[in-house]
């Protein structure tokens, strides 16, 4: 691939990341430290199959199961409020 034709897939996912760093810089400053990283991304294929992609960084299978959990929580939260819990709730 060229360099100057990135692929969408990988814009996309690219834009997410630097959404998610500017919000968290937002809610938390400058001053923070990303203890622990999980990444879910739903792939859909032009044929119309789908895969799920998970990346656990620095994590025990079980401890990112943890973590995902908590993920949950707050995904229904948001779900039922219509709004993100407050940073603090993390």
């Amino acid at each position: 691939m060229p360099d100057d034709a990135m692929n969408p897939a990988r814009t996309k996912l690219i834009d997410e990341v630097m959404a998610q760093m500017e919000a968290i810089e937002a809610d938390f400053g400058d001053e923070f430290e990303i203890d622990n990283v999980i990444t879910i991304l739903r792939i859909q294929q032009p044929d119309g199959s789908a895969g799920i992609r998970v990346r656990n960084v620095t994590m025990s299978p079980l401890e990112a199961v943890g973590l995902l959990s908590v993920a949950q929580d707050l995904l229904k939260t948001m779900a039922t409020s219509g709004s993100p819990p407050d940073a603090d709730d993390e």
